[in-house]
Protein backbone atom coordinates (compact mmCIF):
# COMPACT_ATOMS: atom_id res chain seq x y z
CA UNK A 1 0.00 0.00 0.00
CA UNK A 2 1.81 3.46 -1.04
CA UNK A 3 2.07 6.04 1.46
CA UNK A 4 1.20 9.78 0.70
CA UNK A 5 4.66 11.79 -0.37
CA UNK A 6 3.19 14.63 2.21
CA UNK A 7 1.24 12.18 4.67
CA UNK A 8 4.25 12.16 6.64
CA UNK A 9 6.17 14.73 5.02
CA UNK A 10 5.91 18.59 3.51
CA UNK A 11 6.61 20.05 0.17
CA UNK A 12 10.15 20.77 -0.38
CA UNK A 13 10.73 24.44 0.56
CA UNK A 14 12.78 26.15 -2.03
CA UNK A 15 15.45 29.04 -2.05
CA UNK A 16 17.71 30.37 -4.73
CA UNK A 17 21.04 31.19 -3.94
CA UNK A 18 24.65 30.90 -5.08
CA UNK A 19 26.23 27.48 -3.43
CA UNK A 20 28.26 29.11 -0.62
CA UNK A 21 25.06 30.45 0.39
CA UNK A 22 23.12 27.31 1.39
CA UNK A 23 22.33 25.79 4.65
CA UNK A 24 23.96 23.07 5.81
CA UNK A 25 23.96 20.42 8.46
CA UNK A 26 25.51 22.02 11.31
CA UNK A 27 27.04 18.95 12.84
CA UNK A 28 26.67 20.32 16.79
CA UNK A 29 23.47 20.72 16.45
CA UNK A 30 23.27 16.46 15.80
CA UNK A 31 25.70 15.40 17.79
CA UNK A 32 26.71 13.92 21.39
CA UNK A 33 28.95 16.04 23.57
CA UNK A 34 32.96 14.60 24.40
CA UNK A 35 32.56 11.02 25.92
CA UNK A 36 32.85 10.66 29.73
CA UNK A 37 35.88 9.20 30.66
CA UNK A 38 35.73 4.96 30.21
CA UNK A 39 34.20 3.02 33.40
CA UNK A 40 35.46 -0.99 33.16
CA UNK A 41 33.18 -2.58 34.91
CA UNK A 42 32.71 -5.53 32.41
CA UNK A 43 34.78 -6.10 29.18
CA UNK A 44 32.71 -5.27 26.40
CA UNK A 45 34.35 -8.25 23.84
CA UNK A 46 32.45 -10.60 26.18
CA UNK A 47 28.97 -9.14 24.63
CA UNK A 48 30.64 -10.03 20.93
CA UNK A 49 30.34 -13.78 21.83
CA UNK A 50 27.59 -16.55 21.74
CA UNK A 51 29.26 -19.39 23.08
CA UNK A 52 32.27 -20.21 20.85
CA UNK A 53 30.34 -18.91 17.85
CA UNK A 54 30.91 -15.07 16.06
CA UNK A 55 27.77 -13.20 16.12
CA UNK A 56 26.20 -12.95 12.76
CA UNK A 57 25.79 -9.25 11.49
CA UNK A 58 21.93 -9.87 12.25
CA UNK A 59 22.89 -10.50 15.73
CA UNK A 60 25.71 -7.73 15.46
CA UNK A 61 23.06 -5.06 14.17
CA UNK A 62 20.60 -6.26 16.79
CA UNK A 63 23.10 -5.52 19.84
CA UNK A 64 24.18 -2.06 17.56
CA UNK A 65 19.91 -1.29 17.95
CA UNK A 66 20.17 -1.57 21.62
CA UNK A 67 23.33 1.16 22.01
CA UNK A 68 22.39 3.41 19.32
CA UNK A 69 19.48 5.77 21.37
CA UNK A 70 22.25 8.07 21.28
CA UNK A 71 21.36 8.92 17.89
CA UNK A 72 20.27 12.99 16.93
CA UNK A 73 20.57 13.52 20.06
CA UNK A 74 21.87 17.34 20.84
CA UNK A 75 23.54 16.80 24.35
CA UNK A 76 24.17 13.64 26.24
CA UNK A 77 23.46 12.99 29.55
CA UNK A 78 25.87 10.98 31.59
CA UNK A 79 23.26 8.98 33.09
CA UNK A 80 21.64 8.25 29.43
CA UNK A 81 25.22 7.06 28.34
CA UNK A 82 25.80 3.39 28.98
CA UNK A 83 29.70 2.36 29.02
CA UNK A 84 29.34 0.00 26.19
CA UNK A 85 27.63 2.62 24.35
CA UNK A 86 30.31 5.29 24.73
CA UNK A 87 33.43 2.70 24.63
CA UNK A 88 35.72 2.55 22.12
CA UNK A 89 36.51 -0.95 22.04
CA UNK A 90 32.92 -2.34 21.83
CA UNK A 91 32.54 -0.45 18.36
CA UNK A 92 35.91 -1.21 17.45
CA UNK A 93 35.49 -4.78 18.04
CA UNK A 94 31.83 -4.86 16.05
CA UNK A 95 33.18 -2.83 13.07
CA UNK A 96 35.34 -5.80 12.80
CA UNK A 97 33.27 -8.26 13.01
CA UNK A 98 30.74 -6.04 10.43
CA UNK A 99 32.91 -5.18 7.86
CA UNK A 100 36.32 -6.76 7.77
CA UNK A 101 35.81 -10.09 9.18
CA UNK A 102 32.25 -10.36 8.05
CA UNK A 103 33.21 -9.43 4.48
CA UNK A 104 35.93 -12.29 4.32
CA UNK A 105 33.47 -14.63 5.22
CA UNK A 106 30.70 -13.48 2.55
CA UNK A 107 32.79 -14.12 -0.35
CA UNK A 108 33.89 -10.38 -0.46
CA UNK A 109 30.48 -9.44 -2.25
CA UNK A 110 30.81 -5.88 -0.33
CA UNK A 111 32.39 -3.00 -1.62
CA UNK A 112 36.02 -3.20 -1.32
CA UNK A 113 36.46 0.33 0.59
CA UNK A 114 36.00 0.78 4.20
CA UNK A 115 35.90 4.47 5.75
CA UNK A 116 37.55 5.62 8.88
CA UNK A 117 36.25 8.91 10.98
CA UNK A 118 38.68 10.98 12.81
CA UNK A 119 38.07 11.72 16.23
CA UNK A 120 36.91 15.54 17.00
CA UNK A 121 39.74 18.11 16.45
CA UNK A 122 38.35 21.22 17.96
CA UNK A 123 34.43 21.67 18.05
CA UNK A 124 33.17 20.04 15.25
CA UNK A 125 33.74 18.95 11.49
CA UNK A 126 32.71 21.98 10.19
CA UNK A 127 35.60 24.09 11.16
CA UNK A 128 37.23 22.53 7.79
CA UNK A 129 41.41 23.01 8.61
CA UNK A 130 42.74 23.17 4.74
CA UNK A 131 44.28 19.91 3.92
CA UNK A 132 42.00 18.13 6.42
CA UNK A 133 39.45 15.45 5.82
CA UNK A 134 37.01 14.69 8.73
CA UNK A 135 37.96 10.57 7.51
CA UNK A 136 39.95 8.39 5.47
CA UNK A 137 39.89 5.56 3.64
CA UNK A 138 41.45 2.35 3.13
CA UNK A 139 40.50 -0.83 0.77
CA UNK A 140 40.04 -4.09 2.63
CA UNK A 141 42.54 -6.27 4.03
CA UNK A 142 41.75 -9.08 6.32
CA UNK A 143 43.49 -7.84 9.34
CA UNK A 144 41.77 -4.63 10.35
CA UNK A 145 44.77 -3.08 13.16
CA UNK A 146 47.06 -3.73 10.32
CA UNK A 147 45.01 -2.12 7.45
CA UNK A 148 44.43 1.13 10.14
CA UNK A 149 48.04 1.35 11.13
CA UNK A 150 49.67 4.27 12.99
CA UNK A 151 45.98 5.83 12.76
CA UNK A 152 44.45 3.03 14.70
CA UNK A 153 44.50 5.80 17.90
CA UNK A 154 43.10 8.41 16.07
CA UNK A 155 39.63 6.34 14.59
CA UNK A 156 36.48 7.82 15.86
CA UNK A 157 35.12 3.48 16.04
CA UNK A 158 31.42 4.52 16.79
CA UNK A 159 30.97 6.73 13.96
CA UNK A 160 33.11 4.48 11.81
CA UNK A 161 30.40 2.03 11.96
CA UNK A 162 27.85 3.83 11.33
CA UNK A 163 29.46 5.34 8.02
CA UNK A 164 30.14 2.26 6.99
CA UNK A 165 26.76 1.17 7.29
CA UNK A 166 25.56 3.86 5.24
CA UNK A 167 28.44 3.32 2.77
CA UNK A 168 27.72 -0.04 2.27
CA UNK A 169 23.88 0.07 1.45
CA UNK A 170 22.31 0.09 -1.74
CA UNK A 171 20.20 3.16 -2.57
CA UNK A 172 17.62 3.60 -5.78
CA UNK A 173 16.50 7.34 -6.23
CA UNK A 174 12.80 8.15 -8.07
CA UNK A 175 12.74 11.11 -9.57
CA UNK A 176 8.95 11.60 -10.97
CA UNK A 177 6.25 14.49 -12.65
CA UNK A 178 2.96 14.41 -11.15
CA UNK A 179 -0.38 15.45 -11.04
CA UNK A 180 -0.60 18.13 -8.80
CA UNK A 181 -4.35 17.83 -8.56
CA UNK A 182 -4.26 13.82 -8.24
CA UNK A 183 -1.75 14.28 -5.85
CA UNK A 184 -4.11 16.31 -3.43
CA UNK A 185 -6.57 13.75 -3.93
CA UNK A 186 -4.24 10.98 -2.74
CA UNK A 187 -2.90 13.19 -0.23
CA UNK A 188 -6.93 13.81 1.00
CA UNK A 189 -7.60 9.92 1.85
CA UNK A 190 -9.51 9.31 -1.66
CA UNK A 191 -8.92 6.26 -3.63
CA UNK A 192 -7.09 7.98 -6.49
CA UNK A 193 -3.67 5.73 -7.82
CA UNK A 194 -0.62 7.68 -7.56
CA UNK A 195 0.60 7.09 -11.10
CA UNK A 196 3.62 9.50 -12.24
CA UNK A 197 3.14 11.10 -15.67
CA UNK A 198 6.52 10.16 -16.39
CA UNK A 199 9.45 8.61 -13.62
CA UNK A 200 13.05 7.28 -13.72
CA UNK A 201 14.69 5.51 -11.14
CA UNK A 202 18.51 5.63 -10.55
CA UNK A 203 20.67 3.82 -8.61
CA UNK A 204 22.83 5.87 -6.43
CA UNK A 205 25.76 6.20 -3.67
CA UNK A 206 26.15 7.14 -0.68
CA UNK A 207 29.27 9.18 0.05
CA UNK A 208 31.14 11.03 2.60
CA UNK A 209 32.25 13.34 -0.10
CA UNK A 210 30.33 15.88 -2.00
CA UNK A 211 30.17 16.27 -5.99
CA UNK A 212 30.79 19.99 -7.11
CA UNK A 213 29.03 19.86 -10.89
CA UNK A 214 30.10 23.20 -13.13
CA UNK A 215 27.35 23.87 -15.10
CA UNK A 216 29.22 25.48 -18.11
CA UNK A 217 30.60 23.77 -21.30
CA UNK A 218 33.83 21.51 -19.82
CA UNK A 219 31.51 19.84 -17.18
CA UNK A 220 34.21 19.93 -14.53
CA UNK A 221 33.95 18.15 -11.58
CA UNK A 222 35.84 18.83 -8.24
CA UNK A 223 35.04 16.26 -4.53
CA UNK A 224 35.47 17.97 -1.42
CA UNK A 225 34.42 16.24 2.28
CA UNK A 226 30.98 16.51 3.17
CA UNK A 227 31.12 14.59 6.52
CA UNK A 228 29.29 14.81 8.68
CA UNK A 229 26.70 14.96 5.82
CA UNK A 230 25.98 12.34 3.03
CA UNK A 231 25.77 12.85 -0.57
CA UNK A 232 24.05 10.56 -2.94
CA UNK A 233 25.08 12.18 -6.23
CA UNK A 234 24.28 11.44 -9.43
CA UNK A 235 26.95 11.87 -11.91
CA UNK A 236 25.26 11.66 -15.75
CA UNK A 237 22.15 14.05 -14.16
CA UNK A 238 22.44 15.82 -17.65
CA UNK A 239 21.70 12.82 -19.81
CA UNK A 240 19.41 10.64 -17.27
CA UNK A 241 16.94 13.61 -16.62
CA UNK A 242 16.95 14.61 -20.34
CA UNK A 243 12.91 13.87 -20.80
CA UNK A 244 12.24 15.13 -17.03
CA UNK A 245 10.43 18.29 -18.39
CA UNK A 246 7.63 19.92 -16.81
CA UNK A 247 5.15 20.92 -19.16
CA UNK A 248 2.42 22.22 -17.28
CA UNK A 249 1.18 24.63 -14.09
CA UNK A 250 -0.41 21.05 -12.63
CA UNK A 251 3.18 19.25 -12.70
CA UNK A 252 4.83 18.79 -9.47
CA UNK A 253 8.56 17.67 -9.18
CA UNK A 254 8.85 14.87 -6.91
CA UNK A 255 12.03 12.42 -5.02
CA UNK A 256 12.00 10.04 -3.65
CA UNK A 257 15.51 8.19 -1.60
CA UNK A 258 15.65 4.55 -1.14
CA UNK A 259 17.32 2.02 0.53
CA UNK A 260 16.99 -1.14 -0.42
CA UNK A 261 19.66 -3.72 0.34
CA UNK A 262 23.51 -4.15 1.62
CA UNK A 263 24.76 -3.77 4.73
CA UNK A 264 21.39 -2.48 7.05
CA UNK A 265 20.21 -5.31 6.19
CA UNK A 266 21.15 -8.69 6.91
CA UNK A 267 19.55 -11.80 6.78
CA UNK A 268 18.34 -13.50 9.77
CA UNK A 269 19.79 -16.76 8.90
CA UNK A 270 23.26 -15.29 7.65
CA UNK A 271 26.43 -16.41 9.42
CA UNK A 272 29.78 -14.95 10.02
CA UNK A 273 31.13 -18.48 8.65
CA UNK A 274 28.63 -18.55 5.49
CA UNK A 275 27.33 -16.95 2.76
CA UNK A 276 23.63 -15.80 2.16
CA UNK A 277 23.58 -13.97 -1.16
CA UNK A 278 20.63 -16.50 -2.04
CA UNK A 279 18.93 -15.19 0.82
CA UNK A 280 16.25 -12.59 0.73
CA UNK A 281 17.47 -9.84 2.61
CA UNK A 282 15.52 -8.87 6.03
CA UNK A 283 15.32 -6.19 8.36
CA UNK A 284 14.45 -6.14 12.10
CA UNK A 285 12.35 -4.41 14.10
CA UNK A 286 13.23 -3.88 17.81
CA UNK A 287 10.23 -3.11 19.53
CA UNK A 288 8.59 -6.30 18.01
CA UNK A 289 11.64 -8.14 16.80
CA UNK A 290 10.06 -9.65 13.79
CA UNK A 291 11.54 -9.17 10.01
CA UNK A 292 10.38 -7.37 7.08
CA UNK A 293 11.75 -7.43 3.85
CA UNK A 294 13.56 -4.73 2.57
CA UNK A 295 12.86 -1.64 1.61
CA UNK A 296 12.93 2.10 3.26
CA UNK A 297 12.30 5.22 2.00
CA UNK A 298 14.85 8.01 3.89
CA UNK A 299 14.17 10.95 1.71
CA UNK A 300 10.39 12.04 0.27
CA UNK A 301 8.91 15.28 -1.24
CA UNK A 302 7.33 17.42 -3.89
CA UNK A 303 7.17 20.99 -5.53
CA UNK A 304 4.94 22.01 -7.51
CA UNK A 305 5.75 23.44 -11.51
CA UNK A 306 4.83 26.87 -9.92
CA UNK A 307 7.03 26.95 -6.94
CA UNK A 308 9.86 26.02 -9.78
CA UNK A 309 8.89 29.14 -11.36
CA UNK A 310 9.08 31.29 -9.74
CA UNK A 311 12.37 30.67 -7.96
CA UNK A 312 13.85 30.42 -11.43
CA UNK A 313 12.38 33.45 -12.25
CA UNK A 314 14.09 35.48 -9.17
CA UNK A 315 17.06 33.76 -10.16
CA UNK A 316 17.04 35.94 -13.54
CA UNK A 317 16.18 38.63 -11.65
CA UNK A 318 18.60 38.60 -9.65
CA UNK A 319 21.78 37.49 -11.46
CA UNK A 320 20.84 39.29 -14.57
CA UNK A 321 23.22 37.60 -17.08
CA UNK A 322 23.83 34.23 -15.68
CA UNK A 323 20.41 33.25 -16.83
CA UNK A 324 18.36 33.57 -20.02
CA UNK A 325 14.44 33.03 -19.85
CA UNK A 326 13.33 33.41 -23.87
CA UNK A 327 13.30 31.25 -26.41
CA UNK A 328 16.72 30.83 -26.98
CA UNK A 329 17.55 29.98 -23.08
CA UNK A 330 19.96 26.91 -23.52
CA UNK A 331 21.56 28.08 -20.14
CA UNK A 332 21.35 25.85 -16.82
CA UNK A 333 21.54 26.93 -13.23
CA UNK A 334 21.35 25.49 -9.86
CA UNK A 335 18.15 25.33 -7.27
CA UNK A 336 18.57 24.24 -3.90
CA UNK A 337 15.31 23.14 -2.17
CA UNK A 338 15.40 22.31 1.41
CA UNK A 339 14.43 19.08 2.36
CA UNK A 340 10.97 17.99 4.08
CA UNK A 341 10.90 19.07 7.64
CA UNK A 342 14.17 21.16 6.76
CA UNK A 343 15.91 17.95 6.69
CA UNK A 344 18.43 17.34 3.77
CA UNK A 345 18.79 19.43 1.07
CA UNK A 346 18.36 18.42 -2.62
CA UNK A 347 20.43 20.01 -5.58
CA UNK A 348 18.36 20.60 -9.08
CA UNK A 349 19.99 21.82 -12.13
CA UNK A 350 16.99 23.78 -14.27
CA UNK A 351 16.69 25.19 -17.71
CA UNK A 352 14.35 26.64 -19.99
CA UNK A 353 13.49 24.35 -23.15
CA UNK A 354 14.09 26.12 -26.14
CA UNK A 355 12.76 22.92 -28.14
CA UNK A 356 9.87 23.43 -30.29
CA UNK A 357 7.75 20.40 -29.12
CA UNK A 358 8.13 21.11 -25.77
CA UNK A 359 6.62 25.20 -26.42
CA UNK A 360 4.13 23.26 -28.23
CA UNK A 361 3.34 21.05 -25.50
CA UNK A 362 3.31 23.74 -22.97
CA UNK A 363 1.15 26.15 -25.25
CA UNK A 364 -1.59 23.36 -25.46
CA UNK A 365 -1.97 22.96 -21.97
CA UNK A 366 -1.32 26.54 -19.96
CA UNK A 367 -4.88 28.07 -19.24
CA UNK A 368 -2.38 31.02 -17.63
CA UNK A 369 -2.01 34.51 -19.66
CA UNK A 370 1.31 34.34 -18.66
CA UNK A 371 3.60 32.44 -20.91
CA UNK A 372 4.39 29.10 -20.09
CA UNK A 373 7.94 28.08 -19.94
CA UNK A 374 8.52 24.83 -20.23
CA UNK A 375 11.60 23.88 -17.61
CA UNK A 376 14.02 20.85 -17.30
CA UNK A 377 14.69 19.77 -13.86
CA UNK A 378 17.41 17.05 -13.30
CA UNK A 379 18.26 15.98 -10.07
CA UNK A 380 22.22 16.50 -9.38
CA UNK A 381 22.05 15.44 -5.63
CA UNK A 382 20.82 14.46 -2.43
CA UNK A 383 22.22 15.63 1.14
CA UNK A 384 21.36 14.02 4.47
CA UNK A 385 22.63 14.47 7.98
CA UNK A 386 24.55 11.13 8.78
CA UNK A 387 22.88 10.31 12.23
CA UNK A 388 19.19 10.89 10.23
CA UNK A 389 20.15 8.26 7.75
CA UNK A 390 21.22 6.01 10.73
CA UNK A 391 18.49 6.73 12.28
CA UNK A 392 15.85 5.86 9.41
CA UNK A 393 17.84 3.04 8.63
CA UNK A 394 18.06 1.35 12.09
CA UNK A 395 14.38 2.22 13.84
CA UNK A 396 12.28 3.23 10.71
CA UNK A 397 9.40 1.37 11.02
CA UNK A 398 7.06 3.34 8.20
CA UNK A 399 5.87 1.47 4.82
CA UNK A 400 8.23 2.55 1.71
CA UNK A 401 6.75 5.82 -0.31
CA UNK A 402 5.94 4.16 -3.70
CA UNK A 403 5.15 5.90 -7.24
Amino acid sequence: MSLSLSARNWHLAYCYAAASDQPRASFNSRTTTTPPPLQKKKKPQAMLHIGEETPSRFELLSMVKKHSNLLGKTTVDEHDASDVQMDGQFWHDVFNLYFVRGRESRGRQDDDLIFFVRKWRGHDFNDKDEGFAPYFVRRWAPELDNLVGASLSDVDWRRSFYLNMIAHTSYSVTVAICSHHVLRNHQAGQDTPLSPIYKVVKTVYASPSRVNFHLDSKKEVETTPAYPDICFAIDDFDSTFDAMVLTDTDHCYCVLLNALDGAAFPSEKETNDSSSSDKLPLRVDTNSMKTKTSKLTLFSGFVSYQMVRDAYDAGSSRFGSLLSLGHSSGKTDRLYMKGPGGCGEVEVAVSGVAAKHAYAAAAATSTSDEEMIPLKCCLMSITLPWEHIAYDLLFKGSPPVNL
